[in-house]
């Protein structure tokens, strides 16, 4: 077939796109080609604006290297991440929901007796994480592993100030006891914008939004038999919780973070200033 025009372009795409030998690949081209010709045609972009576009990817790529991905970035703020993380995490009742993983996590934390303060030397508020983690009928789980991170007050990860902060700062893994409890001590982390000195940084202010995410701390928790659970848990009151610039926040994932005067804290060490406590159970599901 030849002489294509916008009435028969995608159909001739479509058919040589058939010949795929592997099914899921033929159905995921066969999609891509009709969705992405109908946002074409609908938007009908001149060639300024195409070639814009093709810049937008290019420099979104240089973006790219061993500590930055852009392109999670890119499909981050536009629902992507959330949409593809919903759609393979339908959680059953009594099950945490999850949420997108973000870049900062490090796959190497050291594993640390419960209590341990994560934060040593670094300022800040400081903060009394506790929990459990049980199956959807709230049967504990002994010996789950738990990896957990999170910013410093100004909202920066180690990774982002290793010269002030070092490796493995404000993150650890744990392991739940015998009645799937766990508990550390840490300093409470703040609100902070994603990257946003790149291309996406442009979207964003061209799309009249703000790279702002509200205060949280990570959680990645893994149990033989069950599906690995990424979430967050997030401060109540947070100003940015209704408007996340990666939409990663979920109204059964946020907590008060209860201040306290100093005092006695609930690890029962003395503490010579006010503190902070989040307190979340976690639910596993099991894996299929």
């Amino acid at each position: 077939m030849r002489n294509f025009d916008e009435s028969n372009i995608t159909e001739a795409v479509r058919d040589r796109v058939s010949a795929a030998p592997d099914p899921r690949t033929r159905a995921i081209s066969d999609a891509l080609v009709r969705h992405l010709h109908a946002f074409v045609r609908e938007i009908e972009p001149t060639f300024a604006e195409w070639e814009a576009a093709i810049g937008f990817l290019t420099q979104t790529g240089h973006m790219c290297d061993d500590k930055r991905q852009e392109f999670i970035l890119l499909s981050d703020t536009l629902g992507v991440s959330m949409l593809v993380d919903a759609i393979n995490h339908r959680m059953p009742e009594g099950a945490t929901e999850s949420t997108v993983l973000g870049p900062f996590f490090v796959a190497a934390a050291p594993e640390l007796p419960l209590g341990t303060d994560i934060s040593p030397g670094i300022a800040g508020e400081p903060m009394f994480i506790s929990g459990r983690v049980s199956d959807p009928d709230g049967r504990p789980i002994a010996g789950a592993v738990i990896d957990t991170w999170h910013s410093d007050d100004d909202g920066y990860y180690d990774v982002q100030k290793l010269d002030e902060h070092g490796h493995f700062a404000m993150r650890a893994r744990f392991r739940t006891d015998a009645d799937g409890r766990f508990h550390y001590r840490t300093i409470k982390p703040a609100a902070y914008p994603i990257p946003h000195d790149g291309p996406v940084g442009r979207m964003l202010e061209a799309q009249g939004r703000h790279p702002w995410r509200p205060a949280h701390v990570h959680f990645m928790i893994a149990a033989p038999g069950y599906e690995t659970l990424v979430t967050h848990v997030f401060e109540a009151g947070d100003q940015y919780l209704d408007s996340d610039s990666v939409f990663g926040v979920k109204q059964s994932l946020i907590r008060e973070w209860p201040r306290h005067p100093a005092g006695i804290a609930p690890d029962g060490t003395a503490v010579d200033q006010p503190f902070a406590t989040l307190t979340y159970d976690f639910g596993l599901k099991p894996a299929a």
